[in-house]
């Protein structure tokens, strides 16, 4: 039998949610988006809920999505409607843990890349390893980072935000501090540690006012985030049936430079 792809653990009104494909670098494939959505419902529908915590196994936090899984989907003769439930599974994930009524707190242990960075982006608060990088390569695989961009709006700003969508370079964990990408750094050795006194800290707020705090955060911040994700959506899953998707996967799964065409 199987490792569960998402390991759960509840204690105190603190419910914790682990990516578990460790060695595929915890990428998503649509398996473990649907176990994810479905942990997410359950802990978002709790009333006693007080902290929604994303780790992940192993020693990154998440690649992105499955790119193997992608190339195979692309090959179907039902790939648009596949592309299209796909990216509602993924959209539904982000506006869950973003619209979490209680404070939600992401540990990477490594690298956040892609999906696996909007999975971070959607999170109130970020404590990363100082191997962590986080980067959005969509671009270099045809494809658009278009679920992720008003996450990274909404955090950084327009500004920082066309750096890592289009610079196409890795932001690494002191750099993402200053960015406000993360906001607190610790040694791979200490990051348990840390991350544990981050949720003590946290808890002792009243879950009432940090409720309170959060809504009127979204409402002071967040202008139109959950219908531009909404609208995403239909622009990500249009972006993956493009001749650009095709030749970006292709060439990342043979190890080549993709060749674009004009």
């Amino acid at each position: 039998m199987s490792d569960p792809l998402i390991l759960l653990n509840e204690e105190a009104g603190v419910v914790r949610l682990t990516l578990n494909r460790p060695q595929k670098r915890n990428a998503l494939t649509r398996e473990l988006l649907h176990e994810l959505r479905s942990a997410l419902r359950e802990a978002v529908s709790r009333t006693d809920l007080r902290l929604l915590v994303l780790r992940a196994s192993g020693t990154a936090f998440c690649a992105g999505m499955d790119l193997a899984q992608m190339q195979e989907t692309s090959m179907r003769p039902d790939a648009t409607e596949v592309w299209r439930a796909d990216t509602a599974v993924y959209g539904e994930v982000v506006r869950l843990l973003f619209e979490c009524p209680c404070p939600t707190l992401a540990i990477a242990p490594g690298p956040a890349v892609a999906g696996g960075l909007g999975l971070l982006l959607a999170c109130d608060l970020v404590i990363a390893s100082e191997a962590a990088f986080f980067a959005l390569p969509e671009p270099k695989r045809g494809i658009t980072a278009a679920i992720v961009t008003p996450l990274l709006v909404y955090r950084l700003g327009a500004s920082a935000a066309s750096f890592v969508l289009l610079s196409g370079l890795s932001i690494d964990a002191a750099r993402a501090r200053e960015m406000g990408l993360c906001h607190q750094i610790a040694s791979g050795d200490d990051l348990d540690t840390i991350a544990g006194k981050f949720e003590q800290s946290v808890l002792t707020g009243s879950p009432e006012a940090l409720a309170l705090t959060k809504r009127q955060l979204r409402n002071c911040a967040a202008d139109d985030v959950l219908g531009q994700l909404e609208q995403a959506e239909i622009v990500s899953a249009q972006a993956r049936e493009t001749v650009a998707a095709r030749e970006g996967l292709q060439a990342f799964l043979e190890k080549r430079n993709p060749a674009w065409s004009l």
